[in-house]
């Protein structure tokens, strides 16, 4: 328990510490400031305007959602040629022949809105051609896409111009995300992950069988699955697989991948804003609700399964479904962490976890705000500061501000859009799964784990995540169309809403502040806003979990 403490710890130590760092980098970046990396980028960017004639002018919030509506669609569309032709393309050296159309399709819209669900094995449905030139170019495009949106949410909430979407998306990627990917690409090299074109190893086992050793273009594509939280492994068992994170220090690196930049993008909200108190107190908040549930999911994997120990005559930490190399601990705290942030990607297979594991990561990705996805987590999470603003203005009878600006009903419209998209497209599939279950479940464990594999699989859509509890039968029409809608309503809609609202704040005239003007950068605020959250999370979503994990740990502690 000691030593999976202290490997915990020194995860949270290092968010602590990147934290301010890279957020104001990241603050540098979309202020036009001048970085350390202008010598080099400056002339690439150059090219790059040149080339595809893009202007820097400011848009307004739908100039912003056409741009991403329609950037997005044809990104889908050239990614879905490439998917359903890659049996007639190079660098496909086992010849794989095109997937079906719809498991195609489902590959497409989940790479292209950052959610990275997977109904299929890497290793054995795609080229690398198509893991490289279509789902390796929407992990950056639609990583830049989110990032680009929650920038332009905290500049709308701070009254600034929301800016030019291809301008921030070309930033995005050239100043960010390319930059932390070679650095930590090489490192993954260094640490043994492969990087290579060749055909799969053939190798003879100590029994005399011949063994088909898969290998590929790995640590490219496994350092910008981490950083921009993507979460769709090269491999079918993703990070659990020891080409994708052979050791400690590429779980480490990892980890911290996951969470680098939603926690650095709070430090970046307090520089726009000029309230770096604010931003610390939020900070704080997330990341005291985050070591809770990190807390629940350890003490659950620790003390593993009563029925297990009872047969052991003593307990035993719950290795189901972990690698040795990680063991309990760092599983858990990934477990925890790629949820909390919207990655998906897995060290370890979330189907074997204690209920408590499984509850965490379903409560994660109900608020996706602890701390939610790139760019758009950091977005939702201010959504909640204006509810909450909203709900202690009604509380004393005054017009609630932010940031000086009124919060009037076009805003609380548009939050309430942001929040209710999520239960509805999570809600309504799973209920209809459950109206035709022999036919459309997939179900591989009846009874309250069955209740939660296919709440998880709609939740990881609906959150754009990805993860999955495995032991799902998803690959199938039913599957791979609903949670299609899932994803697409979860990513789309939200996007829309927040450019409206930014939008709508940015043209807003600022009101002096007085002596009766709500504070919204104090500690008692801060906990308002907490518990906003909490309560709006757990009424909700409550009756699922109590159908789910909640009643599993309840039969297991029962001995049934």
């Amino acid at each position: 328990m000691l030593q999976g403490s202290m490997q915990i710890a020194l995860i949270l130590l290092l968010i602590i510490a990147t934290t301010p760092l890279l957020g104001r980098y990241i603050a540098q970046v979309f202020m036009e400031e001048e970085t350390p990396l202008d010598a080099v980028i400056n002339p690439l960017e150059q090219v790059i305007y040149t080339l595809s004639a893009v202007r820097k002018d400011h848009m307004t919030g739908w100039q912003y959602v056409t741009a991403v509506l329609y950037s997005n669609l044809v990104m889908g569309i050239l990614v879905f040629i490439i998917l359903m032709l890659q049996g007639w393309l190079p660098l496909n050296p086992t010849g794989l022949g095109a997937p079906s159309w719809d498991l195609a399709l489902h590959t497409t819209l989940s790479f292209l809105t950052n959610t990275d669900q997977q109904h299929y094995s890497g290793e054995t449905t795609l080229s690398y051609a198509s893991q490289t030139f279509a789902l390796g170019f929407l992990m950056f495009t639609s990583a830049a896409t989110g990032l680009a949106v929650g920038i332009t949410f905290i500049r709308g909430l701070t009254g600034r111009p929301l800016g030019n979407f291809y301008s921030d998306l070309i930033k995005s990627i050239t100043r960010i995300l390319l930059p932390m990917s070679i650095i930590g690409g090489i490192l993954l090299i260094v640490a043994g992950v492969p990087e290579t074109l060749a055909s799969p190893a053939k190798a003879t086992t100590l029994e005399g069988v011949t063994q088909i050793i898969a290998r590929g273009p790995v640590a490219h594509f496994e350092i910008i699955k981490q950083i921009g939280e993507n979460g769709g492994g090269f491999f079918g068992i993703n990070s659990a697989h020891p080409f994708e994170n052979p050791n400690g220090f590429s779980n480490l690196l990892e980890t911290w991948a996951m969470i680098s930049i939603p926690s650095a993008l709070i430090y970046t909200y307090g520089i726009f804003a000029n309230n770096r108190k604010q931003a610390w107190l939020v900070f704080w908040m997330v990341f005291i609700i985050f070591v809770c549930l990190v807390g629940i999911a350890v003490v659950g994997e620790f003390q593993g399964n009563p029925q297990v120990n009872a047969l052991l005559g003593g307990q035993q930490p719950n290795l189901e479904g972990k690698e040795v190399r990680f063991g309990w601990a760092q599983t858990a705290l990934w477990a925890v962490m790629t949820t909390a942030t919207m990655c998906g990607a897995v060290n370890g297979m979330h189907d074997s976890l204690m209920p408590s594991g499984g509850f965490a990561t379903l409560f994660n990705m109900f608020l996706q705000i602890i701390w939610g996805g790139q760019g758009t987590g950091t977005a939702y999470l201010f959504i909640y500061l204006i509810l909450a603003v909203f709900l202690t203005g009604l509380m004393v009878g005054r017009t609630p501000e932010f940031l000086g600006r009124k919060i009037e009903k076009k805003e609380i419209v548009l939050a309430s859009v942001v929040l209710l998209v999520h239960p509805f497209a999570i809600l309504i599939p799973w209920a209809i799964v459950f109206g035709f279950p022999d036919t459309l479940s997939g179900i591989s464990n009846p009874g309250f784990h069955g209740v939660s594999q296919v709440v998880y699989e709609y939740t990881s859509a609906a959150a754009n995540n990805g993860s999955g509890f495995e032991g799902l039968g998803d690959n199938t029409l039913w599957w791979n169309l609903s949670t299609s809608v899932s994803i697409l309503a979860g990513r789309y809609i939200p996007i829309i809403a927040l450019l409206l609202l930014a939008d709508s704040m940015s043209r807003k005239q600022p009101v002096p502040m007085t002596s009766g003007t709500l504070r919204t950068d104090t500690k008692l605020f801060t906990g308002v806003t907490s518990g906003v959250i909490l309560i709006l999370g757990v009424l909700t979503f409550f009756p699922v979990l109590v159908l789910g994990p909640l009643a599993e740990a309840f039969l297991i502690s029962r001995g049934g």
